[in-house]
């Protein structure tokens, strides 16, 4: 009876592999090596992947809140940047008229308004003093020449002026012989009122 042959066949197949297998830097096959550039390839895939739905709702939530909030800060800008250009000039007219009343003398026996306390537009080039002036209004700014005639400065339609004089007493000085005259002005757009107030002293 022969003896049993498989291990010579493991022999053999042990020593075939041995030989045929690299040894140090001899090549690869080059089945083994396809199959690791794809392996690398699915690798640098998957760590270069896009964002995901979650991600890309997150984005467009966040990106719109800040968009709504830029726009509302412009928007206010927007409404309100004529504000200050609209105070500044009711400023301007308000100052420019307290200017003209103090120019005025204290007060005179010479010309009184028709109506003491409610002067017209048509008598402000008679005005010797400045009581003549207290309840001057006139709805739009006019030249200091007026004398109810000329035209309403251009641009100025909207601003409404009105002037009160009242006795002030300082110190030793009575209410007889000071005055606070206040000169409002406001326009009717913009709802800016400006008060420019000044004093005079009988001297």
């Amino acid at each position: 009876m022969k003896p049993p042959i498989e291990p010579k066949m493991e022999r053999l197949s042990s020593d075939l592999y041995r030989s045929h297998a690299p040894r140090g830097n001899a090549a690869i096959p080059p089945a083994r090596s396809a199959a690791k550039n794809l392996s690398s390839a699915f690798c640098l895939q998957s760590s270069e992947r896009g964002i995901s739905l979650i991600e890309l709702i997150m984005y467009i939530v966040i990106v719109s809140v800040a968009m709504a909030g830029i726009l509302q800060v412009l928007n206010t800008n927007t409404t309100f940047s004529a504000d200050p250009f609209v105070k500044k000039q009711a400023r301007a007219i308000a100052e420019s008229l307290l200017e003209e009343i103090e120019l005025h003398i204290f007060s005179n026996s010479g010309f009184t308004p028709a109506i003491p306390g409610s002067p017209t537009r048509a008598e402000r080039t008679s005005f010797d003093d400045v009581m003549d002036y207290n309840g001057f209004a006139t709805s739009g700014v006019y030249p200091a020449n007026d004398d109810g005639t000329a035209a309403v400065v251009s641009g100025l339609a909207d601003y409404n002026v009105t002037v009160a004089v009242a006795g002030v007493a300082w110190d030793n000085i009575t209410n007889v012989s000071a005055v606070q005259i206040t000169v409002t002005v406001n326009n009717l757009n913009a709802s800016q009122v400006v008060e420019a107030i000044g004093y005079r002293v009988d001297y």
